[in-house]
């Protein structure tokens, strides 16, 4: 197989994947012929006016959906800083709001994502805990996945002494399809080091990010 090479047409394309396969990725004209087959095989007409352009269209929305897959966690969180004049507390962004797309049947997911850490030392740019969650979310997920993905990168690049994670989100494929339930939230929360081990810090976390409602 061959590896994926950065298309430069592709908005995250700057940054090369390190976590997906090595995949023959299909050619453009390949991918919008996929999306004529998926609006025959729905019943309609690709022929027609309202659809003429609807598989170039949707090929250049998967390009941004799903940017993620061409980016590395690292790169965000490489630049930290140690002027911090001796800071060793919990730091939290909340309310980062996310687009993301479920694995099992491409329905969207919609949510927020809490992120915190205490550093060893060292802090790193508040808007690269966003990213993180960014370049996560635009890639097929499942929630818990999404969740670990962004402690797991933390971890590994910060080595902080704790990591805390929670998403809260809507996801298409229960409220669009299946049991069509609309308005019901998903809640997943990751917990490492010392967010672990003290459960003081613990429910300063979780109260401190139960202060944001979802407002998407």
């Amino acid at each position: 197989m061959e590896s994926i090479a950065p298309d430069r047409d592709r908005p995250c394309a700057d940054l090369a994947a390190t976590e997906t396969p090595e995949i023959a990725r299909p050619t453009r004209a390949e991918a919008e012929s996929a999306v004529r087959t998926l609006l025959l095989w729905a019943g309609d007409n690709p022929d027609r006016e309202g659809l003429l352009d609807t598989p170039r269209r949707v090929v250049k929305a998967y390009e941004e959906y799903f940017c993620g897959y061409d980016e590395d966690p690292a790169d965000h969180l490489r630049r930290t800083f140690e002027e911090v004049a001796g800071y060793d507390d919990m730091v939290l962004v909340r309310g980062i709001a996310f687009d993301s797309h479920c694995e099992h049947h491409l329905a969207p997911i919609q949510g927020l994502a809490h992120v915190a850490y205490v550093p060893s030392g060292r802090i790193v740019g508040l808007s690269k805990l966003a990213r993180v969650v960014e370049l996560y979310a635009r890639r097929l997920q499942v929630q818990e996945k999404l969740t670990a993905q962004v402690a797991d990168a933390l971890e590994d690049s910060l080595a902080p002494l704790g990591v805390a994670v929670q998403v809260e989100a809507t996801h298409g494929c229960m409220s669009c399809r299946g049991v069509r339930k609309v308005g019901a939230d998903t809640v997943t929360t990751v917990m490492r080091g010392l967010f672990r081990t003290d459960a003081r810090l613990e429910r300063r976390f979780l109260d401190a990010a139960s202060q944001t409602g979802r407002g998407r």
